[in-house]
């Protein structure tokens, strides 16, 4: 079957206004399994300028707070409505096995919607009274939000931007990954479905140079929310400085997993092996790097090994698949160069590294253990974004805080003890935005998400996504009495 996604601007499917078009690969065999439309920026002022009228004539940014909740919560029907299509769109798009995207990413993509069309009937103003005043703090919604999304579990990512954005009575102009296009284009068939004014929702395919840079620097897009990687994010801020714009930023990772003596350590295996491993290793916030106690560093080692080389590597269609292909050709290479890198500066392969026998075609890469890593080694330091884990002991509390802390970048943060004073310490002591204690990364879309340092800007999430993006905040103050005015110039 060959797809061929287009453009949704204004409620209607349209072609590129140059007719420009790339492939879409297959990641299990790097076969091309159809086109999408190659936006530019005619094609961005386009979307725009459908989402600034729909804005501005206030047909979705005034409708009444109970009626635009209702038809958020609607698209989440309607996501799982077709949600046996979104998975096989997104399997045979991203090589994300079957089993990870039906069990959580779908049924998290419908919960978006539910959640902040629950939230959005939530939110309430705050009022502050006394010595003669009224004062209260309303909320409006900003403008054009534009949304530019990754290609790892790309429809949840989405719906993840785009519920909030609309919840909140903004307009939206969506450029997913060009990597993995065809589930925002059902995305759009839904929006489509759900019939919201002509508008209100508009999707632009393309690349980040000549479809994400014309959005960020478009006069009339307000917001930006991005998720990616952290130079593109400084590239983006750079482009939208001259025009003042909102930003959120969700960049990369290098987080630790820290395991002391004292944990359940089948537990540790199953939560350390689960968060790197799991999406094809290509997650945000995996725990790419292990700190592991000395006392415990050689019998945690031989049970991972045993559990690393246990991993099903397979094709993603196939149910007890647990590791599918990498996203695409050029990612592979660029996964397969980490490993070289690692091997020079004196690590050791100690599993995997390359792609598994028997996988001669697609983007297949083995799961990989790497040991003798010290912290300052660039398999240490920097983002691979594959299922590639580094191992590195520690003897303190106080060096397992250094070692996890001496990185660029802060995201999350994963804590083996069943000290609960210790947890908390190590909580509070490690710089990212995220922290989990004798767990993997469990969601409660109530709390605010994002990191610190090179991670990102912002926090979305719960109240956050409204009270410090999707929302500009308004203060109002009323005396309520003749209260004293200085006088000047009598």
């Amino acid at each position: 079957m060959k797809y061929y996604t287009r453009h949704f601007i204004n409620n209607q499917f349209l072609e590129s206004h140059d007719g420009g078009q790339f492939d879409i690969l297959a990641p299990a065999t790097n076969e091309t399994i159809g086109h999408a439309a190659s936006g530019k920026p005619a094609d961005i002022d386009a979307a725009v300028r459908a989402a600034r009228m729909a804005f501005d004539s206030g047909v979705w940014s005034k409708m009444p707070v109970e009626l635009r909740s209702r038809k958020i919560r609607h698209i989440g029907d309607l996501i799982i409505k077709h949600a046996d299509e979104i998975a096989e769109l997104e399997i045979i798009d991203t090589g994300i096995p079957r089993k990870q995207i039906t069990g959580s990413a779908i049924p998290r993509a419908a919960e978006n919607f539910y959640f902040f069309a629950e939230q959005l009937k939530l939110l309430e103003g705050k009022s502050f009274k006394g010595d003669g005043w009224h004062n209260y703090v309303t909320y409006r919604p900003v403008g054009v939000a534009g949304l530019i999304t990754p290609w790892n579990t790309p429809f949840m990512l989405e719906t993840w931007k785009v519920a909030p954005a609309l919840a909140s009575g903004n307009c939206v102009v969506l450029k997913p990954a060009e990597w993995s296009p065809l589930s925002a284009d059902k995305l759009a068939q839904i929006f489509q479905e759900a019939d919201l004014p002509a508008g209100v929702f508009n999707l632009v395919h393309g690349f980040g140079e000549s479809a994400g840079a014309p959005l960020v620097a478009h006069p009339d897009v307000q917001l930006i929310s991005f998720t990616g990687e952290t130079t593109t994010g400084m590239e983006i801020i750079r482009n939208g400085a001259s025009t003042l714009k909102r930003f959120s930023m969700e960049l990369g990772g290098k987080s630790p997993a820290i395991i002391f003596p004292d944990t359940d350590i089948d537990r540790a295996l199953d939560g350390i092996t689960w968060q790197i491993f799991s999406l094809n290793g290509e997650r945000c916030t995996a725990n790419s790097r292990l700190l592991l106690h000395r006392n415990i560093f050689d019998r945690f080692v031989e049970k991972l090994k045993e559990r690393v080389a246990g991993i099903k590597v397979g094709n993603p269609d196939d149910i007890s698949t647990e590791i599918g292909p990498l996203i695409h050709p050029e990612h592979w290479q660029r996964v397969r160069r980490y490993i070289d890198i690692a091997r020079n500066e004196g690590a050791e392969i100690a599993l995997g590294g390359d792609r598994p026998p028997g996988f001669e075609k697609g983007n297949y890469f083995a799961p990989t253990l790497i040991l003798n890593v010290k912290n300052e080694m660039r398999i240490a330091q920097e983002e691979v974004f594959g299922p590639v884990l580094a191992v590195i002991p520690f003897e303190s509390e106080e060096e397992a805080i250094r070692l996890a802390n001496d990185v660029k970048y802060g995201l999350a943060g994963y804590i083996w003890t069943n000290d609960s004073a210790r947890a908390h310490r190590l909580a509070e002591a490690l710089e990212c935005g995220m922290v989990w204690i004798n767990s993997h990364n469990v969601r409660d879309l109530r709390l605010p998400f994002g990191g610190s340092k090179y991670s990102g800007i912002g926090r979305e999430g719960g109240r956050w996504s409204f009270e410090e993006f999707y929302f500009d905040t308004k203060s109002i103050q009323i005396p309520t009495g003749e209260h004293h005015i200085p006088k000047i110039g009598v």
